[in-house]
């Protein structure tokens, strides 16, 4: 879908605001959670209406309240929610008022899906492990009731066909488990759109897609938002997401509007300082990179051989066995690369590139079918167990997605302090103190570690995940999308820390992003990849300003924000 125009989007934002049949309206909203004695405040007075056909855009920080007012859009708020005043209508029903935290179960079935589809942050909570994808995009329209039996088969290979999922016939077989990432989450925006509802609540819809999968996605939503009238509920701390996609941004701050407006309007002449501060954190909004803090004494740059090596690596996945055959992946294919000491490694492609399953062999969790790993200049395979043991504590992983790595019986304190003790690392009292040193480099309040990780929102999940795999002062992290779940100024934050880490530490990172701006700020040298292949790799600014390759170059063209920002 061709991107529409300022002009255009400005006009049909005023249209749209003025129009008396808001498919969703929010009026003077006020909810608080209760928990441990304590009524904490969540929601401060919001108001806003979404209209047909219009793609409103909730920004602000983690903790700014946009999550929960994307469940109250859909009457799905906890039992510890309630709302103390105001109103939600959606598609003229009365979602919720005053002392409630919405509608009944059963009401809210009937709603949700049909009327509204939901398209959450993580894929892994929300995709059930023990059924087939097929089953899980089928299970609203079989709820409402929307087509016969024997249409739905195909149906549901139409819907993962159009978020672009490659043989969607195979993957509607498969198990969440068997999936990337990325596909994982076109798997909830397939269910979401396959009822034709009047609105989607998009809660970071694209946070784990590559640039022009996410450019794809939200191209078909576009689409669906211009030819059905449907509207759209966006949240996001990607503002060069908001920017291209949105009509109108609100801008969220500790449960309060702070301020609202056409996006060309926030992005170019935002008049809160607030909203000023998000768009200086955004990474590639601006054309400058941020330098890395430098240490007062830098380390001389160790000579030798690099940290860690890839020669060679081949894997492919097996699925699909028995009376229908076996059905092979190639994920990774003669891949070679080298991780530096000091230095950062970033690997970018698309969702099934290759770039997850690389690292996996990269921390000796995949073995490959060839090739080698070599650490300190050793191949991984001829360690002894305390060999092996020594790389472990060395070399650790930061997850994309770190409710799937966490014990939800753990406090957070639990957590951050699991690898001290695995590893034998300082008595108790050092423990302790270690840990409140790692909650404040990744600038998590210390009251929060005696929380759970139910209690807390993505960006803080994220935060602790980092913060564990510093614990044991490793050599080396590998980084799997480690800022993807957070909003820009938190993002910022972790960044500097790893910089600043690196440049006072030597820490060597091989980094997995599909997020360019990222790249272009912590990089020094990029591989790119796709179907599983290495086929361009240098220098970072060499990457950027003169990409050979017909595919980095698409990479680069699918930034999101672009419009908005100098070229980079």
């Amino acid at each position: 879908m061709t991107q529409q125009s300022p002009d255009i989007r400005a006009d049909r934002t005023a249209a749209a605001t003025l129009s008396p049949d808001a498919v969703l309206r929010i009026q003077d909203l006020y909810i608080d959670y209760a928990a441990r004695g304590q009524v904490f405040p969540a929601i401060r007075g919001v108001s806003f209406d979404v209209a047909p056909g219009e793609v409103v855009a909730l920004v602000g920080e983690s903790g700014s309240g946009k999550s929960t007012l994307a469940l109250s859009a859909l009457g799905m708020l906890p039992d510890t929610a309630r709302i103390s005043r105001g109103s939600i209508t959606l598609a003229g029903h009365a979602l919720a008022g005053h002392g409630s935290n919405g509608l009944d179960e059963r009401a809210a079935n009937g709603i949700r899906g049909r009327d509204a589809g939901w398209i959450p942050q993580d894929p892994m909570t929300a995709l059930n492990p023990l059924h087939r994808i097929g089953r899980q995009v089928a299970e609203p329209l079989v709820i409402h009731r929307l087509l016969d039996r024997g249409e739905i088969d195909d149906k549901v290979v139409a819907l993962l066909a159009r978020v672009h999922i490659p043989d969607p016939a195979v993957r509607a077989r498969q198990f969440p488990h068997e999936l990337s990432g990325g596909m994982r989450q076109r798997v909830l925006i397939a269910a979401a759109i396959g009822p034709g509802p009047k609105l989607i609540v998009a809660d970071e819809p694209t946070t784990a897609l590559d640039v022009t999968v996410q450019k794809a996605i939200l191209d078909d939503i576009d689409a669906l938002v211009a030819d059905t009238g449907m509207a759209m509920l966006l949240i996001t701390h990607d503002l060069g997401v908001a920017a291209d996609r949105a009509d109108r941004i609100i801008v969220l701050k500790e449960g309060k509007i702070v301020e609202q407006g056409g996006a060309l309007q926030i992005m170019t002449r935002p008049r809160h300082d607030y909203t000023r501060r998000l768009l200086a954190n955004a990474p590639g909004l601006s054309a400058r990179r941020r330098p890395a803090p430098q240490p007062a004494q830098p380390a001389p740059a160790p000579a030798g051989a690099p940290l860690l090596a890839l020669r060679g690596v081949s894997h492919a996945f097996v699925s699909d066995r028995g009376a229908r055959g076996e059905h092979r992946v190639q994920a990774v294919d003669d891949v070679s690369l080298d991780v530096p000491q000091g230095k950062t490694l970033a690997v970018v492609g698309e969702s099934g590139s290759g770039k997850s399953t690389s690292a996996r062999i990269a921390l000796g969790l995949t073995a490959p079918d060839s090739g080698s790993v070599w650490f300190e200049g050793v191949d991984i395979r001829r360690l002894d167990r305390a060999g092996i043991r020594r790389m472990r504590r060395l070399v650790q992983p930061i997850y994309q997605n770190p409710v799937a790595s966490f014990d939800p019986r753990f406090t957070v304190a639990d957590l951050i302090g699991e690898p001290l003790i695995g590893f034998g690392l300082g008595d108790k009292t050092r423990r302790r103190r270690r840990i409140r040193e790692l909650m404040e480099q990744v600038s998590l309040p210390q009251p929060l570690l005696g929380r759970y990780p139910a209690e807390l929102s993505g960006g803080q999940l994220q935060r602790v995940a980092i913060a564990r795999a510093l614990a044991p002062e490793p050599a080396l992290l590998i980084c799997d999308e480690p800022v993807s779940a957070l909003d820009v100024s938190i993002q910022a934050q972790i960044l500097d820390l790893l910089a600043s880490l690196q440049a006072s530490h030597g820490l060597s990172y091989l980094f997995i992003t599909h997020d360019l701006a990222v790249v272009r700020q912590m990089a020094d040298r990029v591989v790119v990849m796709k179907a599983g292949r290495i086929v361009e790799s240098g220098p970072v600014d060499d990457i950027f300003t003169h990409p050979r390759h017909e595919y980095t170059r698409l990479l680069l063209a699918s930034i999101p924000g672009r419009a908005a920002r100098t070229p980079l």
